[in-house]
């Protein structure tokens, strides 16, 4: 019997010392390794996060140009039917005219160029339900994706007579006509005829994009408040006499330029119906050019 104790013991003591000599894997990570993980994680989210907002900025500006491509298109639509492009409306105080419940077309309209395209845009319910319908309904065609969702503001009603005598909600648009200096192809009450677009129509610009302040995104700004349906005012008609910008933060608005939240360019349609992207830093002579439709000057589009 002591025999098999000592060698019981023996057994034990062997094992005890081979496990000090070898001890059991652990398991983790030390703080250095962990700190090396989180280190290339964020690497690589570092590379990861402007690749998605490339991504993500290439398919709003694809959206954005399809956009102006509808519209464009449904301008043409217009001529065909009216034999005249749409105007730019008679004046910001001037609602969507109606006459029996019809709305009407050419000169006696008094509602902007965003209002009178509705039936080439699948909004034609929307443009045969009344004025304050037409005004509180956004339409997708009429935002940039890179800016904002569609959009509406709710203020006192202003217009003269007024329709509802209490608020009133405006459907806002992203884009303005070529041009409040009365040049261009969407003039102030009295529509324009393509024969008078002598510089051609592939060198006229027609509707871009507008810039705004974003820091008041969403409420009531002068040139983002009566909406798509606005007539001859800067919140769908914009300068060509004055270069175009990029949106922006801070005090003011959009000072009637073209501009877009997109790096580096805005997007426009030009009266042919061609679409193109017209740099911040383009020439402040040839940006008035192109808004002029019969200065009788040559325009290199290359230039853009």
């Amino acid at each position: 019997m002591a025999f098999a104790s000592k060698s019981a013991a023996a057994r034990i003591t062997g094992q005890t010392s081979i496990s000090r000599r070898c001890p059991v894997p652990r398991c983790g990570f030390t703080l250095i390794e962990l700190l090396v993980v989180i280190g290339i994680i964020g690497v690589l989210m570092g590379l990861l996060v402007p690749a998605v907002q490339k991504v993500r900025e290439a398919a709003a500006r694809a959206q954005c140009q399809n956009n102006l491509k509808q519209i464009g298109l449904a301008f043409h639509h217009h001529h065909d039917q009216r034999r005249t492009f749409p105007s730019g409306g008679w004046a910001n105080w001037t609602p969507p005219t109606y006459v029996n419940g019809q709305p009407l077309v050419g000169r006696e309209q008094k509602a902007g160029w965003g209002f009178q395209i509705l039936p080439y845009i699948e909004g034609e319910n929307v443009w045969r339900a009344g004025a304050v319908v037409a005004i509180a309904t956004p339409n997708q065609v009429f935002f940039c994706p890179s800016r904002r969702p569609p959009q509406t503001v709710t203020f006192l009603d202003s217009y003269n007579p007024p329709l509802t005598g209490g608020q009133l909600t405006h459907a806002l648009c992203d884009y303005g006509a070529s041009n409040l200096e009365g040049t261009g192809v969407v003039r102030q009450i009295e529509p324009v005829r393509i024969a008078e677009i002598t510089d051609g129509t592939s060198n006229t610009l027609l509707v871009g994009e507008k810039r705004l302040n974003l820091a008041f995104m969403g409420q009531p700004q002068h040139d983002d408040n009566e909406g798509y349906t606005c007539g001859w005012d800067q919140d769908t008609v914009r300068r060509t006499n004055r270069q175009p910008a990029p949106d922006f933060f801070g005090v003011g608005n959009g000072q009637r330029r073209f501009g877009s939240s997109h790096p580096g360019q805005f997007n426009a349609v030009f009266s042919d119906g061609s679409v193109r992207g017209i740099r911040y830093g383009i020439r402040g002579r040839l940006f008035r050019l192109l808004g002029d439709k019969a200065d009788g000057t040559p325009v290199n589009v290359d230039d853009l």
